[in-house]
């Protein structure tokens, strides 16, 4: 099969749609609750799931993935529980594409050839490693390449125009923008500059640009939806499973969140 992910970036562009990419922690509540989630998300209209690593010292995440990262690392949860993991839901029918979510240290530690080989066995479609900038990725985007896998990088509100080109030209399927300067989190408000660093990018590729960060609620959806081709929401699906909301209540939370991207 080839990449999910490229097949659902050409269908979108080709019927306008915006995309909505959600993130889930890997063992978080547990590895069975996180099949059961990402198959719901999947029917609550997610076009693409990110698989997020626990991992002891997320750089880039704020409190409420710390926690969950937290819970899944006490609970056991290893490497090799990915690809477990990706196995099963892909017999139990998740077919949207799956970005493996992970900080450069736990694949290097794993063997970078065993990840790339079997993350494509077990159905992934490519990854995001926040802390690895392709300057330093090259190899890595060589292997991702021969394996038919995505190596998808972040551009961040202070990166300067030619170093936005430069990311977004590496960039592998969609560029992430990260909306928020600092970790993330569910914030109430946009950041006043979006519009315009959203613009800036769209100037510098025509790939699409999906932001994250801080989006939580319909109104920051619509909002940000004008000028850009997605969105990606991960602390507020975990805040809900944390503040004890079931999976079923993710759901329809989700499902609330694809309306307003993509109004009728």
């Amino acid at each position: 099969m080839g990449n999910r992910l490229v097949r659902v970036l050409s269908q979108a562009r080709k019927n306008k749609r915006k995309l909505f990419c959600a993130y889930v922690t890997l063992g978080y509540p547990s590895l069975r609750q996180t099949e059961s989630l990402a198959l719901t998300l999947q029917n609550a209209g997610t076009d693409i799931l990110e698989l997020g690593f626990p991992f002891s010292d997320p750089l880039a995440d704020g409190p409420t993935i710390q926690y969950a990262s937290e819970q899944s690392i006490k609970k056991g949860t290893h490497f090799e529980d990915s690809f477990r993991v990706m196995r099963r839901l892909r017999r139990e029918g998740l077919h949207i594409p799956v970005l493996f979510f992970s900080y450069f240290n736990p694949i290097h530690h794993y063997g970078v050839d065993a990840f790339v080989r079997k993350s494509r066995y077990a159905g992934l479609d490519g990854a995001i490693i926040p802390d690895l900038p392709p300057d330093e990725a090259r190899s890595l985007e060589e292997r991702f390449h021969k394996a038919g896998l995505s190596l998808v990088y972040l551009v961040a509100p202070t990166t300067e125009r030619t170093r936005m080109k430069h990311i977004a030209k590496r960039s592998n399927g969609f560029v992430y923008y990260v909306s928020l300067r600092g970790v993330t989190g569910a914030r109430r408000a946009v950041p006043a500059d979006l519009t315009e660093r959203l613009r800036l990018l769209k100037r510098q590729t025509s790939k699409a640009i999906l932001v994250g960060f801080g989006v939580s609620h319909p109104g920051q959806v619509r909002s940000i939806a004008r000028n850009a081709d997605g969105i990606v929401v991960g602390s507020a699906i975990i805040d809900r499973l944390r503040r004890g909301k079931g999976i079923r209540a993710v759901g329809s939370y989700v499902s609330r969140l694809v309306r307003a991207l993509n109004p009728k």
